[in-house]
């Protein structure tokens, strides 16, 4: 049994990396490595590589720090120096540092070679501090390891995190930028809690010594409010007093450093808002006279400075531990209160502080309770809230006389804020002070601001008025975007994010305050997600429609869109009443009328397709009258230049045709006979409204006096069906804040990120399985032994004996020593690498526990071939049979699986041995993609799990690659053609014992006649038996069912012995008793008439593994909980590439049963160290951490896990180039011993290899629109390579081509259809990007890396992991050696690869694909010198290939010579059609883990024609670190005909050029790849 591992300290903080662009002033450097630092290419001017290298500060780098030598020499004037002239920002701009130098200061291990080897916290200089600073705030930026150089001087880090926390006591005053750049540390440390070492310090601040600073009216409110903490309190005021005491002199606890840290920091900031925000002429006298002429401006680095600001304290409110006592001390100086008091709340830069102010006071007034961390419904909150009140208003009556009134009128009058503040007028100023400091002790009479009347006021009525609930805030907000949010880029960034600023975005932390906090953070993400997808969509649609005002002022449109189509008529049909309760109508119904006549007859279709459910959005077009200058079109915002004025979505309940038919109907009330296809062009599209905004809209129109949006709607814009799926998802998250959502106890506190995080391990659950029947699991005797060399295996038969001679199938009983263990099952890391023999394993034996295996016969399964169960041939590892036990057993199981170490096959056996251990209990399974869920559904029907059991759910199950259908559809259609094969069988038997056969009519019948008939002669036989055991012939004679059994391929029975002749004989009963269970099962369909019910039955009774993506989870939540359906264990493949969210809700598809959850085993199988789920904008992945999954935040909370640790995919060379970012990743015995392992790779040296491409025709990358990489040389040499390849006779099949941008794979495909077609030569198997072919693998990879000017996103280590992990037997990388060589991040890799020459070396004497040449010899080198010299050798290939076809096709056939061996390197036998024969190459196609088979899918170079729709926009979001697949798509000379045109037609025709985006292949999760 393997390791458990938990967190270690150094790994998981997001190791992700970004380049941004910049403005022209101030181009970007982008992360290379050191000194290679360069900025990122923006419109002109952009910084070379050779202008990084000559830069002064890589020459001082090299110079002090580049060597270790250097560094050893410290010299601490050099590091003021470079604070005070590289790093330091003066001035009011809202730059903090200047990002070029500390990029590059980082780049070059500034912090890691330099400033903290040479760090001392008692002489350090302020400037020495600050300059750490600043370099791990830059690491968080970039998302890279911040806290890793910092473990190996444990003691030194606790002394500079206290001289940074005493950094505000010292001499030095800190400017505005420097108070900036600080604050953001205090934010990232405490983002960092996972790290113990940051931990152990930062949490001090935010202990209950905190209180030590609260007004006394404030600390005994909390005392009295808490009573628990009365003793703890007592008890360190006597700590403390003890302290003085032996010390011999007085101590105030509030001045200790750890307790005033966070009071000094709010008090600096208030100080800040109130006086620095707005610049007076007062300020700095020496500049009065420019104070002057800037008086009344706005501070823009004090406007940053508040915004960052109120961002710590979100933080700091939003994760319970930091909230417990940090709230009431926000509360005592009302903070909140004093935001909304402040000049900036107001102003029109403060549009950001504001948002982040409400949420501030959204956090700070959360329904939980503080120290019990329990969530508090909205009967506590209400119940709270008229206590409050109450004693507010006895108060009022016994000691205010002035509000006798108020005392006395009823709580419902009073608690609106209005109200309550025309009842506090009566008050003057002085008893309004009196009441609020003295009476309610709600602030500190000493409190600057207690003598302003608005201030009391508003702090008095913030604490006593009715806040809305939470979960009716939701349930009142749209679900559509509106074009108010959609262009705010404070909630919805547009794509050149670059971590500079905050944003007012919930944070995905690594714990949450409830779960309705966790629901709610993740509903705002995903629907702010959306509408930065829908955005995108209309900022390409509508500039196509060319919108104009024509002469009767009305908007027209010249042009056409594929998604958008101008409104022929829109009219609202229908607005039903409000429900009770609801201000908000129940329903809005409208038509819209349109018409498809100027479509051709795809695009027509499209359009026809609309189904219910579908989401459309309806905008309002009005253009200026007078097209906008160049100079009016740059300042103004999208919706101006667009002319958009409003967007509403709707959904579609119906869709008619010109006559009024209904089209598209699913729910039966056209009869499939008398559909007919649409007539006309005119489409009328009933839809539903969004009911939450049409009340706000019409609210508007009738108080405010707005214009009737309904009443301007000219274009209805539809979306790609796949992409569409946003709100169901959105209203299945909302379901889940309204009801009373349970996870299961045991995953509670692990989920929110609290507690033990190996509580939910199975070794500490109730109800184990003591016992488990391993079924097929061990293929022998040895391979028990194997998998537990820790235990002296001992083998007993059923009735305790001793087995010598052992066989499968076992039967296990957990030890004491097993279940107790709290890091592993039995079996070290190393037994899977090093199998020891039987000697090996006796020694020793004495000292190891003894492990009980028992053998057991398994039951004879009936006579015919069918009956045989299937058997497992992969022969698990001692780590994957850990992960077995442990995923069979309750509680939560994570399994870490590294590149090729068959994941699959062990999540397929989990249940296999699920099933067989715990028959009654049913399974799902979740999946990102279809292509994996695909990939082990096939895996499982080969395993003994009963095909009728299985049901496939979504849109991928006709991908299957099976013979039998497992849709719903095609599950109900098996058994009831099973039922008629059934009853069949049963008329057989009736014919076999002489009985009328209309006992095979149904079910009913058939039933009966099992009871009467069958059972009882088997009784009677059983019981002749029992007196006739010393009849060997006996059973043989006396059989009551050897009719039926005439026609099995062998005879049963032998005659010769009793207990065989019995076996044999309960084996056939077991055969026919299988056939009445089975007709049993078919009884429902029987019953049930419509093929919707059988459906709905046989999925919520029938199946007991049903299968599906997350997105249909999400997607169809309601449906699955209408129907009943339930599940006790859950499987989610691929969990690290699945977001939170869609992850959570699969948990929740069943109703909770009296108020407990019926989830027993959550079993999440994936790989951190791999590319994360696709989250298209740069801000929501970098600022709100979107793109974390819970298998990744499950990892970094330091929950148990098991990760896999031997791979059968890769040589093991191969392998070595990305097993180091595992803990003990090593191979199976299976790829060191099998011969196609050992031997080269035909026509190449070596089997791995760096080429080094230079400048092609006085270039490197070039990107001809914004994030769109290219590189010929690059394209061209490895297109050269492939083809060098072909001609070798390398199968197409077995070869793919990667790059890391979706333009150069654009651009290869270009080369490839250039240069391949023009010989018949096939395309290779796939040419895609990394993102797109993880999850899969080939035999040969060919990478493209496309940079010269600096790494860009393949700094993000998990990319390279992916990219390095694909190839099997070859991978030859092509890249800018100078640029990769000394990236920090890329070292462990980039130093193997660089081991080896860094030109392609070839053996040109090997002329197939088969060579006995071993592994490690490299023949007779040829050193491939330029590009141009790999394309003159295959070009020579070419015309000699085109000489043999040319002379074998004019060989007259009588002299027709044998074949002989060909003497040159070019004589390959060319196939019918003139192209490379495709020979097989069977050797390469070797199964991973023994029994994996490859996942490659052969679908040519059309196979990705259809490519994400916004490429665009994610080919930007690369320019951080891309997780999805890039963007912008250059046309490609292979697209389709009628896509060229429909961009051609679609706007104006001379648009685009070259670079056009292609048709979409969907960012939907449900078929990610």
């Amino acid at each position: 049994m393997p390791k458990v591992h938990g967190t270690g300290p150094y790994e998981f903080r997001r190791p992700r990396a970004a380049e941004y662009p910049f403005p022209a002033e101030a181009p970007a450097p982008a992360t290379a490595a050191a000194p290679d630092k360069v900025p990122a290419p923006t419109g002109g001017a952009s910084i070379t590589l050779l202008d990084i290298q000559r830069d002064r500060l890589t020459r001082v780098a090299a110079e002090h720090w580049g060597t270790p030598a250097a560094a050893a020499a410290f010299d601490a004037d050099l590091v003021r120096e470079i604070y005070a002239t590289e790093l330091r920002v003066e001035g009011r701009g809202r730059k903090t540092v200047p990002l070029h130098r500390v990029m590059i200061l980082e780049v070059s291990q500034y912090l890691e070679n330099y400033l903290w080897p040479h760090f001392d916290p008692t002489d350090a200089s302020f400037e020495h501090v600050m300059s750490i600073i600043l370099m791990v705030n830059e690491k968080f930026r970039e998302n890279v390891a911040a806290w890793t150089c910092f473990h190996d001087r444990k003691d030194a880090f606790k002394g500079f995190l206290w001289r940074v926390l005493k950094l505000k006591e010292e001499e030095r005053t800190l400017n505005m930028a420097e108070k900036t750049n600080y604050l953001l540390f205090m934010i990232n440390a405490f983002q960092s809690l996972e790290d113990e070492l940051v931990r152990e310090t930062i949490l001090q601040l935010v202990s209950l010594k905190l209180w030590n600073t609260l007004s006394f009216g404030r600390l005994q409110m909390e005392l009295c409010l808490n009573p628990e903490l009365i003793k703890k309190w007592t008890k360190i005021k006597r700590k403390e007093a003890k302290e003085a005491k032996k010390a011999d002199q007085p101590t105030n606890p509030s001045e200790m450093l750890e307790n005033k840290f966070l009071g000094n920091l709010i008090e600096e900031f208030l100080e800040i808002l109130d006086s620095k925000v707005i610049l007076s002429s007062q300020d700095d006298g020496e500049e009065s006279l420019l104070n002057e002429s800037l008086s009344g401006q706005i501070d823009d680095s004090c406007v940053l400075y508040c915004e960052r600001f109120m961002e710590f304290l979100i933080d700091m409110l939003s994760q319970l531990p930091t909230r417990r006592f940090l709230r009431p001390l926000v509360a005592d100086v009302a903070v909140v209160a004093k935001c909304h008091l402040s000049a900036l709340y107001t102003h029109e830069k403060g549009r950001l502080f504001a948002q982040l102010v409400d949420l501030l006071q959204f956090y700070e007034s959360f329904e939980i309770n503080d120290h019990s961390g329990t969530q508090l419904g909205d009967d506590d909150v209400l119940q709270a809230h008229y206590s409050r009140f109450q004693a507010f208003q006895l108060l009022a009556f016994k000691q205010v006389p002035k509000l006798r009134d108020f005392a006395l009128s009823s709580i419902g009058s009073l608690h609106k804020r209005a109200d309550l503040t025309k009842k506090l007028l009566a008050l003057s100023d002085v008893e309004l002070q009196d009441l609020v400091c003295n009476k309610l002790k709600l602030i500190s009479e000493k409190d600057p601001c207690s003598g302003r009347r608005d201030f009391l006021i508003e702090v008095l009525v913030a604490f006593f008025e009715k806040r809305q609930s939470q979960k009716d805030a939701v349930n009142a907000l749209p679900l559509y975007p509106n074009e108010q949010i959609m262009w705010d880029e404070s909630l919805v960034p547009s794509i050149n994010y670059s971590g500079e600023g905050c944003l007012a975005l919930p944070k995905l932390n690594l714990q949450f305050l409830t779960l309705h906090d966790y629901l709610l953070r993740n509903f705002n993400l995903f629907r702010l997600e959306s509408t930065y997808e829908i955005r995108e969509d209309i900022q390409e649609a509508v500039p196509h429609l060319h919108a104009y005002i024509n002469n009767e002022g009305d908007t027209a449109f010249r042009g056409w869109s594929r998604m958008a189509v101008p409104i022929k008529e829109f009219k609202i049909t229908e607005v039903k009443q409000p429900n009770i309760g609801e201000v908000k109508p129940s329903a809005v119904t409208a038509d819209v009328t349109f018409s498809i006549s100027s479509y051709r007859h795809q695009i027509k279709s499209e359009w026809d397709a609309l189904k219910e459910h579908d989401v459309l959005f309806l905008l309002s077009i009005r253009p200026s009258f007078e097209p906008l200058s160049p100079e009016e079109a740059a300042k103004s915002t999208v919706p101006e230049r667009l002319g958009l004025q409003y967007v509403r979505g709707c959904e579609v309940i119906e869709i008619r045709d010109e006559e009024g038919t209904l089209m598209n109907d699913f729910t039966g009330r056209i009869k499939r006979e008398e559909w007919k296809p649409p007539k006309g062009d005119i489409r009328t599209v009933r839809i539903a409204l969004d009911t939450a905004q049409y009340h706000i809209d019409v609210t508007e129109t009738a108080e405010k006096g707005a214009e009737n949006i309904y009443g301007t709607f000219n274009i209805l814009m539809r979306r790609k069906p796949k992409e569409n799926n946003f709100k169901a998802i959105l209203e299945s998250i909302r379901d889940l804040m309204n009801e009373t959502c349970v996870v299961p106890e045991w995953l509670h506190n692990i989920f929110l990120g609290y507690g033990n995080p190996s509580a939910a391990q199975w070794i500490n659950m109730p109800d184990l399985l003591e016992v488990i029947d391993f079924k097929d699991t061990f293929l022998d005797a040895k391979h028990v032994q194997q998998s537990f060399p820790d235990y002296q295996v001992t083998f007993i038969n059923s009735d305790g004996t001793e087995n010598l001679h052992p066989s499968p199938p076992f039967k296990i009983r957990l030890s004491k020593k097993i279940r107790e263990s709290s890091h592993a099952l039995p079996g070290n890391v190393n037994s899977s690498l090093n199998v020891k023999n039987n000697d090996n394993i006796a020694d020793g034996e004495s000292q190891k526990e003894k492990l009980i295996v028992e053998t057991y016969v398994p039951a004879d399964p009936g006579p015919y071939p069918q009956d045989k169960p299937k058997q497992n041939s992969v022969r698990f590892t001692p780590t994957q049979i850990g992960a077995i036990i442990s995923g069979v057993q309750p509680g939560l199981t994570m399994v870490v699986g590294p590149p090729g170490t068959g994941k699959t096959d062990t999540a397929v056996q989990i249940l296999n041995v699920l099933y067989h251990n715990c028959p009654s209990q049913r399974t799902l399974i979740i999946t990102h993609s279809n292509q994996a869920l695909n990939d082990l559904f096939e895996k499982i029907m080969q395993r003994d799990v009963p095909a009728r059991y299985l049901l496939r759910l979504g849109q991928g199950e006709q991908e299957l690659a099976t013979d039998l259908d497992f849709s719903r559809q095609g599950r109900v259609n098996a058994m009831l053609v099973r039922r008629l094969e059934l009853l069949g069988e049963v008329s057989k038997l009736a014919r076999s014992l002489r009985l009328p056969e209309d006992v095979g009519y149904t079910c009913e019948t058939a039933a009966y006649f099992w009871l009467l008939h069958v059972y009882a002669r088997w009784e009677q036989f059983l019981a002749a038996c029992a007196q006739n055991q010393d009849k060997p012939s006996f059973v043989k004679d006396r059989f009551p069912f050897s009719d039926f059994f005439s026609d099995t391929p062998q005879p049963i029975f032998t005659g010769e012995s009793f207990e065989k002749d019995m076996h044999a004989a309960k084996g056939c009963f077991k055969h026919l008793s299988t056939i009445f269970q089975e007709l049993e099962e078919c009884r429902a369909f029987e019953l049930l008439k419509s093929t919707v019910e059988r459906a709905n039955y046989l999925m919520t009774k029938q199946a007991k593994i049903v299968a599906m993506t997350c997105t249909h989870a999400a997607l169809k939540r309601r449906d699955f909980l209408q129907l009943g359906f339930k599940f006790d264990n859950l499987l989610m493949e691929e969990s690290a590439q699945i977001l939170e969210i869609e992850t959570f809700i699969p948990m929740l598809l069943q109703r909770q049963e009296d108020g407990h959850a019926r989830l027993k085993r959550c079993i999440l199988i994936g790989d951190h160290h791999q590319l994360p789920p696709v989250v298209k904008n740069m801000a929501f992945q970098k600022y709100s951490h979107m793109d974390q999954s819970l298998f990744t935040r499950f990892v970094r909370l330091g929950v148990p896990y098991i990760e896999l640790n031997a791979q059968g995919r890769a040589r093991p060379s191969i392998a070595m180039l990305y097993n180091w970012r595992y803990r003990e990743l090593g191979d199976l015995p299976y790829v060191r011993e099998q011969a196609i392992f050992h031997k080269a790779n035909a026509g190449f040296s070596f089997e791995y290899q760096l080429v080094d491409v230079p400048d092609y025709r006085g270039k490197g990358e070039y990107a001809p629109s914004p994030w769109f990489y290219q590189n010929e040389g690059e394209a061209e040499y490895i297109v050269s390579v492939y083809i060098y390849m072909r001609l070798i006779g390398y199968p197409a099949n077995k070869i793919s081509i990667l790059t890391t941008y979706n333009g150069q794979k654009l651009l290869i495909r270009d080369v490839i259809n250039r240069r391949c077609k023009a010989w018949n030569i096939e395309p290779p198997n796939k040419v895609t990007t990394v993102d797109k072919f993880q999850g899969q693998q080939n035999d040969f990879i060919l990478l493209s890396l496309v940079r010269t000017r600096f790494v860009g996103h393949l700094r993000d280590v998990r990319r390279l992991i992916v990219a390095m992990s694909r190839a099997r037997l070859g991978l030859y990388v092509f890249c800018r050696r100078s640029l990769f060589e000394q990236c920090y991040e890329l070292q462990p890799t980039f130093q193997l690869l660089l081991q080896r020459p860094d030109k392609l070396a070839l053996n040109l004497e090997e002329c197939t694909p088969f060579t006995e040449r071993p592994l490690g010899e490299t023949g007779n080198i040829h050193y491939v010198t330029s590009i141009e010299d790999i394309e003159h050798l295959v070009k020579f290939r070419l015309q000699h290939l085109q000489q043999m076809q040319y002379m074998q096709y004019y060989a007259p056939p009588a002299n027709e010579l044998p074949p002989v061996a060909p003497e040159n390197n070019a004589d390959v036998v060319p196939s019918e059609n003139g192209s490379v024969l495709n020979q097989p190459n069977d050797h390469m196609a070797v199964e991973e883990n023994g029994g994996a088979s490859d996942t490659t899918v052969s679908d040519k170079m059309e196979e990705d024609t259809v490519e994400a729709k916004d490429e665009k926009m994610q080919e930007g979001n690369k320019t951080g670190e891309e997780n999805g697949d890039g963007n912008v798509a250059a046309k490609d000379k292979g697209e389709e005909h009628v896509d060229a045109n429909d961009k051609m037609e679609e706007g104006d025709a001379t648009s685009k050029g070259e670079i056009e985006e292609e048709n979409s292949e969907p960012k939907d999760k449900m078929d990610e790849e």
